[in-house]
C-alpha cells in the first residue's frame, strides 16, 4: 500500500486527489491545503475545493498559513504533522505555497508535482493562461520530481494536447486537470518500482508563467486582433477580458478576429443592427458576439446594441 500525502488548493487539484482516493493500492493519509477564504455574497469563510474533498472523504487535513515563518524557520507544527504521516510520496498540485527542503525530503520515495505545462516551457503559477496568451499551439501536463527550484526538477512523464483557435482558458483547465490525474496514476507504479526514472529538463526553451495580474484582463485595442482574441478566450467566461465604454466596464465574453480591416483609430466601433465590430491596432476587426455590461447579465451583442446608444465611431478603451 502506497502512503500518499496530497497538497493542493483550487478546483484544478480535485481530480488528482479524487483519483488517488479511489485508486487501489494507494492510501491518502493526509491532505494539506491553504486556509479557508471568504467567498460568496455573504463573504462566509469557505473551505478550499481540496479541503472539502478531504473532509468528505474523512481524511485528516491541515491548512497552515505558512510552511516557512517570516524569520525563515520551518513551521515545525506542520512539518511534524507531515512526518507523522510517514508518506511514501508527497503529491503536489497547484498548492500555492513554496515547499521548504524539509518537506521535499520527508517522503520515502519522491515529492511529485503535477504541472500544467510542457516543461521547461511555462514554469510557474499560471501556465495555462500564459500558453494561451502567447499563442502556443500546444500545452499539456507533466509529472515532475520536485526540487527546491521553481518547477526545475526532472520529469517522469508528459502528455500534450493541442491549443486551437477556439480553445478557451476554462476548457483547457477542464481538460488538463483530469489528464493530469490520469497521467499521475499511470506513472506512479513505475515511480514506486523504480522502473520509471525522471529525465532532467533541457536548458533551452525555459519560460516563466508569472501570476496573472488583474490589469491583464483590460483590453488594449492597440494590440492586434489575434492577440485580443487570445486574451478574450483566455479569460472567458470568468473573470472575463474587459474594456471601458462611457466610463463603465464591458466584459467581452466571446468574439472572433476578422480578416477584414476597418476605418478609424484602434478602439473605434463599427455598429450595425446586429453586429459590434472594433478596430484593432493592426487595422483588422475584432467582432464581439457576447458581452456583459457592468452590473448586468451577459447578453448577445445584438441585444446589447438594441438597449444602448452606442454608435459607429464611438471609442472603447
Amino acid at each position: 500500500m502506497i502512503r500518499a500525502v496530497f497538497a493542493g488548493t483550487p478546483g484544478f487539484s480535485e481530480p488528482c486527489l479524487k483519483a488517488l482516493i479511489e485508486a487501489n493500492g494507494i492510501e491518502v493519509v493526509g491532505v494539506v491545503s491553504q486556509p479557508d477564504r471568504k467567498a460568496g455574497r455573504g463573504m462566509k469563510l469557505t473551505p478550499t475545493p481540496v479541503k472539502q474533498v478531504a473532509l468528505d472523504a474523512g481524511i485528516d487535513v491541515i491548512t497552515p498559513h505558512h510552511l516557512v515563518e517570516q524569520e525563515g524557520r520551518v513551521n515545525e507544527q506542520a512539518l511534524n504533522w507531515l512526518r507523522d504521516k510517514q508518506p511514501d510520496v508527497l503529491v503536489v498540485v497547484a498548492f500555492g505555497m513554496i515547499l521548504p527542503k524539509a518537506w521535499l525530503d520527508t517522503p520515502k520515495l519522491a515529492p511529485l508535482n503535477v504541472h500544467a505545462s510542457l516543461l521547461p516551457r511555462w514554469r510557474g503559477a499560471a501556465p495555462i493562461e500564459r500558453a494561451l496568451l502567447a499563442g502556443d499551439e500546444k500545452t499539456g501536463v507533466c509529472i515532475m520530481h520536485m526540487d527546491e527550484g521553481l518547477d526545475t526538477g526532472p520529469v517522469y512523464a508528459c502528455r500534450e494536447i493541442p491549443i486551437t483557435s477556439d480553445s478557451l482558458g476554462s476548457e483547457l483547465w477542464f481538460t488538463l486537470a483530469p489528464l493530469g490525474a490520469e497521467l499521475l496514476l499511470e506513472t506512479l507504479p513505475g515511480i514506486v518500482s523504480g522502473s520509471c526514472r525522471p529525465v532532467s529538463q533541457p536548458g533551452e526553451g525555459v519560460t516563466y508563467a508569472g501570476k496573472i495580474r488583474n490589469e491583464e484582463r483590460n483590453i488594449d485595442w492597440q494590440q492586434s486582433a489575434a492577440f485580443i482574441d487570445r486574451q478574450v478566450r483566455c479569460f472567458s467566461p470568468r473573470p472575463g477580458a474587459r474594456t471601458l465604454y462611457s466610463g463603465k466596464w464591458l466584459k467581452v465574453i466571446a468574439g472572433r478576429p476578422l480578416t477584414t480591416g476597418g476605418s478609424g483609430e484602434p478602439g473605434s466601433v463599427m455598429v450595425t443592427s446586429d453586429s459590434l465590430d472594433v478596430v484593432c491596432g493592426d487595422g483588422l476587426i475584432y467582432r464581439i458576439f457576447e458581452l456583459q455590461p457592468e452590473g448586468k447579465k451577459a447578453m448577445s451583442a445584438a441585444d446589447f446594441l438594441r438597449g444602448t446608444m452606442m454608435k459607429s465611431g464611438d471609442i472603447l478603451c
